[in-house]
């Protein structure tokens, strides 16, 4: 199953649940949580984790750690804070909104640890209306972990991001071998996904708030926010190599498009959220 419509991995006390078995892969998960008020109480187990605040706040306790994350309103109103969960211990979550628990199969063990907001590099991708706003909080040179990777996009409505189609699933000194998940909060808008050489897949999903779609080979993209509605989705990759890497190979097809963006505008809407540390 490569398109999760929401609600159909709930499984208590997760809104959303998707481990490497129920991927039918090696190393990706994902957990969102709903919480109001209450203490959730789990294990990582043999997987890293990150509790990233898709709305609200919460608290942390993890290792004999309490964290405090700020979190946001919205992931439409502000990049947030976030905390790492290592390998082999148990957390307990208390809090007020929803939270993401993207996750990955590692073998080393890093400290429990906070990042700030202020910390998470923001950048403004591509021009026209392929402008799409990339918060790299946990990218390979921006937040050190064994096998986890994972960033958030946010695209204005009637703008094409993971653009052009790009794969991760051959290695090589440019590419990376990675499963991928996309989890969307918005929308509607649409996901392409299709076959790389001898690899086939073809999925076109309509996606909105709380969907997902898995990415265990081919080319991805684009992402389509439709016209009056933005789209975000939350990526969450890993793959088998000793250091974490994003590289990718485009699509030879549509690979030019990147070098047309060169010397164009970018669209104006873009950056949706304030970033910190940045005046306005």
């Amino acid at each position: 199953m490569t398109y999760i419509a929401a609600g159909t991995t709930a499984q208590s006390p997760w809104a959303l649940r998707i481990t490497p078995e129920t991927a039918g892969w090696t190393y990706c998960g994902l957990r969102v949580a709903t919480l109001s008020g209450e203490t959730l109480e789990f294990e990582t187990g043999g997987e890293e984790m990150l509790v990233l605040p898709l709305s609200g706040s919460c608290m942390v306790e993890c290792d004999g750690v309490r964290l405090a994350l700020d979190g946001r309103e919205s992931v439409f109103a502000s990049v947030t804070d976030f905390a790492y969960l290592p390998i082999g211990t148990t957390v307990r979550l208390t809090g007020e909104g929803r939270f993401a628990l993207p996750s990955a199969r590692a073998t080393r063990r890093f400290p429990v640890r906070y990042a700030p907001a202020d910390g998470v590099p923001v950048e403004v991708r591509g021009a026209g209306q392929s402008t799409r706003q990339v918060n790299n909080f946990c990218a390979p040179d921006a937040f050190e972990c064994d096998k986890l990777v994972a960033v958030e996009v946010l695209t204005p409505g009637g703008n094409w991001s993971s653009y052009p189609p790009h794969k991760h699933d051959s290695e090589s000194a440019t590419e990376a071998v990675l499963e991928e998940i996309y989890y969307f909060e918005g929308g509607p808008g649409y996901q392409r996904v299709y076959g790389s050489p001898g690899k086939p897949i073809d999925v076109l999903a309509e996606v909105s708030c709380g969907d997902v779609v898995l990415v265990p080979h081919g080319y991805h993209g684009p992402s389509m926010a439709a016209p009056g509605y933005d789209l975000y989705y939350l990526n969450v990759l890993a793959g088998p190599a000793e250091k974490r890497s994003m590289a990718f190979c485009d699509d030879p097809r549509h690979a030019w498009v990147r070098s047309s963006w060169e010397g164009r505008p970018t669209d104006p809407r873009v950056p949706m959220t304030p970033i910190p540390g940045r005046r306005p």
